[in-house]
């Protein structure tokens, strides 16, 4: 557990990231007024992202690795903050739609429907709780692997 602590306080800080962003997101008026543009301004994160997992694999070089680490060192650092963050995903999913934001799924399906992008049906099969919480571990876990092995590139030192 000592060889990976570093890796689940990072996954820990990214979940907390990762709330604070729907905060801000509720705040904002992301998941009701403008839900329009919610779509948009989510992506935005992925900033945020990059930096955790910048951040994450810099701490793990030097306070791991002597200031030294290859990349599949960084990668496989990467990849277990990932998984942290994929299990405290449905978590995330539950606190943010069931607590925070419960009017996020209505305003997000009547604002699907009426702009005609999908059927009545086809909204309420795609902006619930059980596939966000699919999604998101999938998201986390692809994402993760995908930041890790980018960013592991520019964190290696010899």
């Amino acid at each position: 557990m000592k060889k990976i602590a570093i890796e689940i306080k990072w996954g820990i800080t990214f979940f907390a990231a990762i709330l604070l962003w729907a905060v801000l997101e509720k705040i904002t008026g992301l998941h009701s007024t403008y839900i329009d543009k919610h779509m948009t301004f989510t992506n935005l994160f992925a900033i945020v992202a990059i930096l955790i997992y910048v951040l994450a694999l810099l701490d793990k070089r030097k306070s791991f690795y002597g200031n030294k680490m290859t990349w599949i060192q960084g990668f496989v650092s990467g990849i277990i903050i990932a998984v942290v963050v994929a299990i405290l995903s449905p978590l995330g999913q539950v606190l943010t739609h069931e607590y925070l934001s419960p009017e996020y799924f209505p305003n997000v399906i009547a604002y699907s429907v009426k702009t005609g992008n999908q059927t009545q049906v086809e909204a309420e099969a795609y902006f619930n709780l059980k596939n966000y919480i699919k999604m998101s571990v999938i998201g986390a876990l692809m994402m993760g692997v995908i930041t890790s092995a980018i960013v592991a590139i520019f964190t290696r030192k010899k």
